[in-house]
């Protein structure tokens, strides 16, 4: 994104590459893990709902080596399709490694290039929390996980954040017996805690089980697979699996580049930057998960482009305020905004609406009723503070979310925006009226 918004504005833009274009998200992140959960959610549905809606499936069941060889090619035709985007742009792709020699100068595959301003791009790599018994080769991150030949019978999950929650959707969906231990008092702990708590009911009913408050101790491996030390809430826990699955986040990739010898300032690995996405150092910028607080490939793309526009001379602010979060399991989560326990920490009189999906039109049509649609917002002047949304479409229908927050709309403007019959994002309005108990699809409040 930076490389061509910068080749946009006018700049000759040498983009090196050690491995693969398209970086964390499009290689080992958000594309083949989605690839995956699209996979289960075809499987489930047809699974679950094809009968009630009078369609069968005699004998219906799933090839995982064609699941991820389908995966494989999602990724790779993407890839193509990035490349395609930087020739069509004019940028000059470097395949090597590149390492700073001077503030103005970069050495990669025995060349030096200089330029005039420097963007680090870096991204992260997964982290492995010092567990005694973790070098197992029965032990994975989401890396390796992207890779089974062959689905385990049993797995742990080591976290229960994004990247946790999402391998366990998947994995449930397929049969594998997985179990979730979340070292927070609750999964997903970024999240709203009602949306969370939707969630956790959900994949508890498919029969993942999950063990939050919980400290892994270590890890010893046997003739039958992994055997696993875990404190929980109720006491100690052992537990046997197949595999283990270590999703304990990310940390950044910013070793061997060379910024120390050039002062640039760093925190624990990150790069430290302003709203501008400057570091310390004139002309060198940073972006995405090597620098930012928020390890979003979106985020990233945005940094981008602010930092192009400001090697360019056009000043521009990275803005964080309307950051959407999509997690992709079945049921899916996404938000924007302030969930309610942080709007009532930060001090607002705090007014909230929710809308089940259960009485949505076209929600009963899809057989996707789970969940509901939630908005925080200010009661004193009615502006929306925060939506979230678990169920039905929520990560394509969380933009509009992230479009009311930004242009600080109230629930009477969200209200008043005519919304298609029958659509899930309807459902968005009948939640803003319920802040007030004026829902039109819901049965009218007996304190009315």
């Amino acid at each position: 994104m930076a490389a061509i918004r910068a080749a946009q504005l006018g700049a000759a833009v040498t983009l090196i590459e050690k491995n693969k274009l398209g970086g964390t998200c499009l290689n080992v992140g958000c594309i083949p893990t989605k690839a995956l959960l699209h996979s289960a959610e075809l499987y489930t549905a047809m699974k679950r709902e094809g009968p009630s809606i009078g369609i069968f499936a005699d004998n219906l069941r799933f090839d995982w080596t064609a699941i991820m060889k389908r995966k494989n090619q999602v990724v790779d035709q993407l890839v193509k399709g990035v490349e395609g985007l930087l020739r069509s742009n004019g940028v000059e792709r470097v395949q090597g490694e590149a390492r700073f020699v001077s503030p103005g100068a970069v050495q990669a595959c025995g060349n030096v290039f200089e330029a005039d301003a420097f963007i680090v791009a870096t991204g992260s790599e997964p982290a492995m929390p010092p567990i005694p018994g973790l070098g197992s080769g029965r032990v994975v991150t989401s890396d390796g996980a992207l890779s089974f030949e062959v689905l385990p019978q049993s797995i742990a999950i080591a976290g229960g954040g994004v990247i946790g929650v999402e391998f366990a959707s998947v994995f449930a969906s397929f049969g594998v017996a997985v179990t979730v231990v979340e070292m927070l008092p609750r999964i997903l702990p970024n999240a709203d805690a009602e949306v969370a708590g939707i969630l956790r009911q959900s994949l508890e009913s498919r029969g993942v089980t999950f063990h939050t408050g919980a400290r892994l101790n270590n890890v010893t491996q046997g003739a039958e697979g992994l055997t696993l030390s875990v404190t929980a809430e109720t006491g100690s826990v052992e537990l046997t699996v197949n595999k283990l699955l270590v999703a304990a986040g990310r940390r950044p990739y910013t070793k061997n580049l060379g910024l120390e010898s050039l002062g640039v300032a760093m925190e624990r690995g990150r790069v430290l930057v302003n709203e501008r996405m400057e570091t310390s150092v004139k002309n060198i910028y940073a972006i995405g998960d090597c620098a930012s607080r928020i390890l979003l490939a979106h985020v990233a793309s945005r940094e981008g482009e602010v930092a192009a526009e400001n090697v360019m001379g056009r000043p521009t602010a990275m803005d964080y305020k309307t950051v959407p979060s999509a997690v992709y399991t079945s049921p899916a989560v996404a938000s924007v905004g302030l969930s309610e326990d942080d709007a009532r920490k930060e001090g607002y009189h705090v007014r909230v609406g929710r809308f089940p999906l259960f009485t949505n039109g076209k929600s009963v049509v899809a057989g996707d009723t789970e969940g509901l649609i939630k908005i925080v917002s200010d009661d004193r002047y009615g502006e929306a503070l925060g939506v979230h949304i678990v169920g039905g479409p929520a990560t394509d229908m969380i933009g509009e979310g992230g479009l009311a927050l930004q242009l600080e709309a109230t629930l009477d403007e969200i209200v008043s925006t005519i919304h298609a019959h029958p659509t899930v994002s309807e459902a968005l309005s009948e939640a803003a009226l319920a802040s007030w108990d004026r829902a039109i699809h819901l049965p009218k409040p007996r304190s009315a």
